[in-house]
């Protein structure tokens, strides 16, 4: 079923039954009720949620609840989990809606944070987000793919990595029969016969200290993580991975775009100029996609200077390459960025640990993509 036609279907279901029955359940319902509403049912959360009956011991509390629970905490954008155990205990509708009657039936915050670290290790949100997405765009062709990182920051401490110790020798011509060390292979090299799991297992994912320059030339820095999103038309979100802070974007497009290209059939690809290497081009094209990627300055002869007058002799004749055009497409990824940090938890990271705080961002990154594909419908 095409897309318009499935979230269509979706929509009539949501606007035409489920709302009406609940406001006769639960009372009126305010704009964020019915925006936690539509993420819940949409993403089908509770059916990736394992129950498990009949164990010994003490019965664990129903994580179904819990689940739901903390997609509606990244659609509220609440900080901490003390903040939606609060919400849930004065707001009948939505303690209602995440499935506890009776105010002391909702969990401890111990008991939440035990359910996270469960939510975590088995990587819920991102599958539920992957399910999402190809039962969405099965049969959807997207034009672009906008590819882009954003700075995540942690309350950890960051982990001191040692250099490789590499061996000194003197300047110069080697002497006959001494033998040259060779250079390591950058890690876009290394990763061309890699798998995909290869390539996920030698990215870096412990916290460290990043650093970024502007547009303006201004460098900060930040203490934490970095967030790689694949941005499908629309502004919806159809891929997330999590690495290390000090890495560099480049390192994570290649394993990117291959989990892109097993969710979705898209055209184009487009990178900004940190992703202007020989790998990913060739990359890009062995997946059936054209890539589109800024030129950096050290790939032309005579640098900034040449582009900025390039760009100027094409302002004078009025004329823009179709390259040019798709390219505007890209500041979908930025979009999607700041809206994940204003509005879904983005920049209110209080857990430590790469698994909990990719658990964290993926509650956003899912009820992000929610949002965004119901307003292709509204």
């Amino acid at each position: 079923m095409p897309l318009r036609a499935t979230l269509s279907s979706y929509w009539q279901t949501i606007q035409g039954d489920l709302f009406p029955c609940l406001r006769e359940a639960l009372g009126p319902l305010s704009e964020k009720h019915k925006q936690v509403i539509t993420v819940i049912e949409v993403a089908r959360i509770e059916a990736f949620v394992s129950v498990w009956r009949g164990l010994p011991g003490r019965p664990l509390k129903d994580r179904r609840a819990l689940s739901r629970a903390f997609a509606a905490k990244a659609v509220l954008g609440l900080p901490q989990t003390n903040m939606l155990i609060e919400r849930l205990c004065v707001d009948k509708s939505l303690r209602r809606l995440c499935g506890w009657e009776y105010v002391s039936e909702v969990p401890s915050e111990a008991t939440f944070s035990r359910a996270f670290a469960e939510f975590a290790v088995s990587e819920l949100p991102a599958h539920v987000h992957e399910a999402l997405i190809k039962r969405t765009h099965a049969e959807r062709l997207v034009g672009h793919i906008s590819r882009d990182a954003t700075a995540i920051e942690a309350r950890e401490k960051p982990m001191r990595v040692a250099a490789p110790a590499t061996p000194k020798r003197q300047r110069g011509r080697p002497r006959k029969g001494e033998a040259v060390p060779k250079k390591e292979p950058r890690r876009l090299q290394r990763q061309g016969p890699m798998s995909l799991a290869e390539m996920l297992a030698d990215l870096p994912k412990h916290c460290a200290v990043g650093t970024k320059r502007n547009a303006k030339g201004h460098t900060s820095s930040w203490i934490g993580y970095k967030l790689h999103l694949d941005v499908a038309d629309g502004d919806i979100p159809v891929t997330g991975l999590l690495s290390s802070a000090s890495l560099h974007d480049s390192q994570v497009a290649i394993p990117l775009a291959i989990i892109t290209a097993s969710r979705v059939t898209n055209c184009y690809d487009l990178m900004d100029t940190a992703y202007d290497a020989p790998e990913i081009w060739e990359k890009s094209r062995a997946l059936g996609h054209v890539p589109i990627i800024a030129a950096h300055p050290r790939s032309i002869d005579g640098g900034k200077a040449e582009i900025a007058a390039e760009a100027k002799r094409q302002r004078r004749a009025g004329y823009q390459l179709a390259e040019d055009v798709r390219y505007h497409e890209r500041s979908a990824a930025e979009r999607v960025n700041a809206r994940l940090k204003d509005e879904f938890g983005g920049r209110h990271v209080r857990v430590r640990g790469h698994a909990k705080v990719y658990c964290h961002l993926m509650f956003g990154v899912l009820a992000l993509a929610v949002d965004q594909l119901m307003r292709l419908v509204m």
